[in-house]
């Protein structure tokens, strides 16, 4: 997979989520299309039926307005949804069990934990766009986390991202073998620097 920090670049810095979410899951890097949920904060009735509607590979993504009061995610939800071949689950909001994540090899992100519970009594939605880490994000998007954050890139932008990606990568590998070289040219700092005389 290519490295989070190298797609940030390509997709112009706009499809990264902000920092603060955290990698609560004992696998910090993963890939696949979003099924979106937006659920009511503090409420994962929603959420149970996304993890036995989700195909293999999907990613997760609930928008639960970011609250922190209630956890709508725990380790026993992890451990079915990896059962079921789920990627990865992403929280705009409360999950918990933190501890008991680490141990299981499923990427679960969230704002935070708390031990208290969730509510099961809805409303929410399945596989509409939302609004989520301050990105909209829409069923079918590219959803990627690694230990840098998640990124989510548009479906049909990933053929052009992706090539620049790789492209940069390659850049980027030409610049660690001048780091090692020694021979690294550092000219454009001052010339940047001149600019803002």
């Amino acid at each position: 997979m290519l490295p989070g920090a190298v797609l940030g670049d390509c997709a112009h810095r706009l499809q990264a989520y902000p920092a603060g979410f955290l990698q609560y899951g004992g696998r910090k890097t993963f890939a696949g299309p979003a099924l979106t949920v937006p659920v009511r904060p503090g409420d994962n009735l929603f959420l149970h039926r996304a993890v036995d509607l989700a195909q293999p590979g999907d990613v997760i993504v609930v928008d639960a307005g970011g609250a922190l009061n209630s956890a709508i995610a725990g380790a026993i939800m992890a451990a079915y949804a990896m059962s079921r071949g789920i990627e990865a689950i992403v929280v705009d909001g409360a999950i918990r069990d933190a501890g008991e994540l680490q141990d299981i090899a499923f990427a679960m992100v969230a704002r935070g934990a708390t031990p208290n519970g969730p509510f099961k009594s809805g409303p929410g939605e399945i596989g509409h766009p939302i609004a989520c880490g301050g990105l909209s994000i829409s069923p079918g998007d590219l959803v990627l986390g690694d230990p840098d954050g998640v990124m989510v890139i548009p479906r049909q932008q990933v053929p052009h991202i992706a090539g620049a990606a790789e492209a940069r990568l390659r850049m980027e590998s030409e610049w660690q073998r001048q780091v090692s070289a020694g021979t690294w040219d550092r000219a454009w700092v001052t010339e940047a620097l001149a600019k803002l005389a």
